[in-house]
């Protein structure tokens, strides 16, 4: 029977582990996307892939719906049209806080719209208190792309250490995740996402605000229902 119990769990952490691996390789794209322009490799990359049509999510249907409507129609001038759009979108031209979906939290949780303030900070010592370093990064640390990637990078940990049998280590990395994802992402999300429908102009920049605002209120929702399961299972 103990051994029964024990195969049992290693099955539940090998498909658990193999779900964290899908959660990093979906955040890390994200994560690319908002970190700067697509170029030629990464929009023939994009070309290859088969996007699912049916999640049950209707944000995240809608994104990849806009992502891959706009893919099978796109060319060789793609690439620079979607440069113009991501500085349309992100950068703006404007000097107010208002003139385009700017990418830092700080500009969307303090009072003046400045980039650089408390969210920053917050960020800066989560990723300290995790051994993560900024490396060549030289932007505010609340940037979508950097926060993204905080979940890809505690994503993989995660994996690894139910692939390791470490399920405390795991379940420390997914606590981790849920607050980050409560504290952060979801606290200005809704808002930049909003704008980026609203300043883009290609269907590629409006589908990929939806798809990461639908995926990480379903990857939230994810969380507390693992963490669940393990306060009861404690129980």
């Amino acid at each position: 029977m103990a051994e029964e119990k024990q195969a049992t769990t290693g099955e539940a952490g090998a498909d658990l582990a193999e779900l964290m691996g899908m959660r990093a390789r979906t955040y890390g794209m994200l994560a690319r996307l908002f970190l700067k322009e697509v170029d030629e490799a990464t929009l023939k990359e994009l070309q290859g892939m088969r996007f699912p049509t049916a999640t049950g999510n209707d944000r995240v249907d809608a994104g990849y719906r806009m992502l891959f409507d706009y893919l099978r129609l796109s060319w060789d001038d793609s690439v620079r049209e979607l440069a113009i759009d991501y500085v349309r979108t992100f950068i703006g031209h404007g000097v107010n806080g208002y003139s385009a979906a700017y990418s830092f939290e700080s500009v969307y949780t303090s009072e003046r719209r400045l980039m650089m303030q408390e969210a920053r900070a917050e960020v800066l010592a989560t990723l300290r208190e995790n051994g993560l370093k900024r490396g060549t990064w030289t932007e505010g640390e609340d940037h979508i792309a950097l926060e993204l990637e905080f979940m890809q990078r505690m994503s993989m940990r995660t994996a690894e250490a139910l692939q390791a049998g470490d399920e405390d280590t795991a379940i420390k990395e997914l606590r981790t995740q849920r607050a980050f994802a409560h504290d952060h992402l979801l606290n200005w999300l809704p808002m930049l996402t909003a704008d980026m429908d609203k300043f883009a102009q290609t269907k590629f920049y409006q589908g990929l605000g939806a798809l990461t605002m639908g995926y990480v209120e379903e990857d939230a929702a994810l969380l507390e229902e693992l963490l669940e399961g393990v306060v009861e299972d404690a129980a």
